[in-house]
């Protein structure tokens, strides 16, 4: 499949209004599978910590096998409307399923439990204040792109969740020649991970953006380690890579590193992993290399002082509020991860910012890339424990002094909510699935066109674990 017929396909995604609700995705799929029966096979690959079944929903009979699965980050549903037309494409475009020829294992969301947290804002994405005040992100242990397997020097991790294993096993039973996991970022461009280094790959992943007016995200990167394989796109290296470079700075490893990644376990065989990042909101500074009047050190340190002062107040609201919280929402169990973590990302900022070069100058897009960050935890975490609080505040179990601490959270929480970042832009739907589409296109265009026999026997290619975020769980 050449690139111009990849962007004329991502051309024709049409326009969505929200995304959908977990109930409505899977009534969505179960259509879809009613209607083809001759096309689509549905498998229940496992259940959730919750009881929901979870499902494959096989498609095609072609020669390569592809892994698409939904819903890893359930605060990512960008992927739900990818996974839908990636389906309705392979059952009603004949000539795009054929020249593919793959045989498509799509699962919808793989965590609806957590999925379902985040639906109040589903309806309305587009307003950051209500997106965080809404907002859900599972504890990294409770992850499930996040909770495969790994051992690696002091590192040991066996903790599989219930999802993970039904993704473990479904990896492990169709071998996949390509392994997709869906994610989305936040707030700038559009940026990429890619297990193997393949310049035509690459140029369509920089094509369709560009087709479709988005900017790359060319600034901070998730994590100073990354290896850039070209412009906003980047090597699945492994968790050895992250685990020596915080070594080197005098962090210890195992205080940010636990499980693998999907992509660790489907490299064992031999699968191309391709992760496509994408932003609710663009920006113009985003992709800006012009240098600005302030030292990249200097930006790390000013944006660890920042991040470090608000991680501060959310750890003592959380620890006063600690001895008289009685319920074990899963919102108090993310505050308890993630809280505690800011600080350890501050530390690290300012390490590596004392190895920075002081004549390095920060551009635009590096210096909107780290504000922004402290302003997307603070949010986030700040909403989350606000919600934490909530949940003793609405089941009537909270005394007068957790009251007085919720009260004091939301107003401080509806500072950081008006400290926004100005010129942001709501990005259109289709736009955002169009890019995940290309993508998956492009990737399953290489493997059908590159066909040499590797599938089914084993890990041909480069076989080390992935890293698809700067710190599991972290982004």
């Amino acid at each position: 499949m050449d690139q111009r017929t990849i962007l004329r396909l991502v051309a024709e995604v049409p326009e969505h209004e929200g995304f959908p609700l977990v109930d409505d995705l899977h009534a969505r799929f179960d259509a879809l599978a009613a209607a083809h029966p001759e096309q689509v096979t549905v498998t229940r690959i496992g259940t959730s910590r919750l009881g929901e079944p979870l499902h494959s929903y096989r498609i095609g009979s072609g020669s390569h096998a592809a892994v698409v699965v939904g819903g890893v980050h359930p605060n990512e549903p960008i992927g739900s409307w990818t996974a839908l037309h990636l389906a309705e494409t392979m059952v009603g475009d004949e000539a795009t399923a054929r020249a593919l020829d793959t045989t498509w294992h799509i699962v919808p969301t793989i965590d609806p439990d957590g999925m379902r947290l985040n639906e109040a804002w589903f309806r309305d994405p587009f307003d950051r204040a209500w997106y965080a005040r809404h907002f859900y992100r599972p504890a990294p242990d409770s992850q499930v792109e996040w909770t495969f397997p790994n051992s690696y020097r002091s590192v040991y991790f066996d903790q599989v969740l219930p999802e993970t294993l039904a993704f473990m096993r479904l990896i492990d039973d169709t071998r996949p020649d390509l392994l997709v996991s869906l994610h989305n970022g936040e707030m700038g461009g559009v940026y990429y991970y890619l297990s193997e280094d393949l310049p035509d790959v690459i140029d369509t992943l920089h094509a369709v953006p560009a087709s479709l007016g988005l900017p790359l995200d060319t600034g901070e990167p998730e994590s100073p380690y990354l290896r850039e394989l070209a412009p906003a796109v980047f090597a699945m290296d492994g968790i050895e890579t992250a685990y020596d470079y915080l070594e080197g700075l005098g962090v210890d490893p195992g205080e940010h590193i636990h499980g693998a990644s999907s992509a660790a376990w489907a490299m064992r065989h031999g699968a191309l992993c391709m992760v496509a990042e994408l932003p609710f909101w663009s920006h113009p500074d985003a992709d800006d290399q012009t240098p600005t009047s302030e030292s990249y050190a200097d930006l790390l340190r000013r944006c660890a002082d920042d991040l470090g002062a608000s991680g501060a107040e959310l750890q003592e609201i959380l620890d006063d509020a600690s001895p008289m919280l009685t319920i074990e929402s899963p919102f108090l169990e993310g505050s308890r991860a993630f809280i505690p973590m800011i600080a350890g990302m501050t530390d690290t900022d300012r390490a590596r910012a004392d190895r920075e070069p002081a004549d390095r100058t920060a551009t635009v897009a590096e210096r909107f890339g780290c504000e922004d960050l402290v302003r997307c935890f603070r949010l986030r975490y700040g909403g989350m424990l606000l919600r934490a609080l909530e949940a003793e505040t609405t089941a009537g179990t909270a005394p007068a002094p957790l009251r007085r601490l919720r009260d004091r959270l939301a107003e401080r929480y509806a500072t950081w909510q008006a400290d926004e970042a100005t010129g942001a832009e709501p990005i259109p739907i289709s736009k955002l699935v169009g890019v995940q589409f290309g993508a998956i296109l492009a990737c399953a265009s290489h493997v059908a066109e590159g066909d040499d026999g590797r599938h089914g026997a084993g890990p041909t290619r480069a076989s080390r674990p992935s890293l698809a975020t700067s710190v599991p769980g972290g982004a």
